[in-house]
């Protein structure tokens, strides 16, 4: 078996922020774009239209804020436990819409901050392997302290992403850039907990195991 490759602590940190700042580009950019529309457009329907926009990227800016910072940020001091309960809230302010629903069978517990980082990051891969929407379940494995998780994703055209299982190992190929670090972190995250996490395809589904 390959030893997994060591980054930087400056490399992972540009590559972090890189990847944060890519799921904010998005929203961020409605706003400006609806305020621009304000500024041009004085007549009411434009204006009901850009506040519309306005409002609703402004709260989808919050929830990726809110969640990226769980899923990346130090949430806390060394040591620190999380309610698993707040990872849910996050996990569906970020990921659930009218095309993409979770179901979630987690007690709500405290867990050890890693491991609740580990789980946001395995639905955020798990979500990818179904790019037309669908549903990600999320059961849990074991119990108290040990508690781990599987994530199923069931949707149209389910597939497992590029990659994704060399670099949940630490062993890519290449270099692991902006693109590739989401994955390799989660496989850190994993480590770091005493954990080794996997992903399959599994009949029409993705599944998603630490254990």
């Amino acid at each position: 078996m390959s030893t997994p490759i060591v980054l930087e602590s400056l490399d992972l940190a540009a590559l972090l922020c890189s990847r944060v700042c890519h799921d904010l580009i998005s929203p961020v950019g409605a706003i400006v774009n609806g305020l621009e529309v304000l500024e041009e457009n004085p007549d009411e329907e434009t204006k009901t239209f850009a506040l519309d926009l306005i409002k609703k990227s402004a709260r989808n800016a919050s929830a990726r804020l809110q969640f990226c910072r769980l899923a990346f940020g130090a949430a806390g001091s060394a040591g620190v436990q999380i309610d698993v309960g707040d990872a849910e809230k996050m996990a569906r302010g970020f990921m659930e819409d009218e095309k993409t629903k979770i179901v979630w069978n987690l007690p709500r517990v405290l867990l050890a901050k890693n491991r609740v980082k580990l789980l946001l990051n395995m639905m955020i891969i798990a979500g990818q392997g179904i790019p037309r929407g669908g549903s990600l379940t999320v059961d849990p494995l074991g119990e108290g302290d040990n508690l781990s998780f599987r994530i199923t994703a069931a949707g149209t055209n389910s597939r497992v992403p590029p990659h994704a299982t060399e670099l949940l190992a630490g062993t890519p190929e290449g270099a692991v850039d902006a693109h590739a670090i989401q994955p390799f972190y989660t496989g850190m995250l994993a480590r770091a907990s005493g954990l080794t996490v996997s992903v399959a395809a599994e009949n029409d589904t993705i599944v998603m195991m630490a254990i």
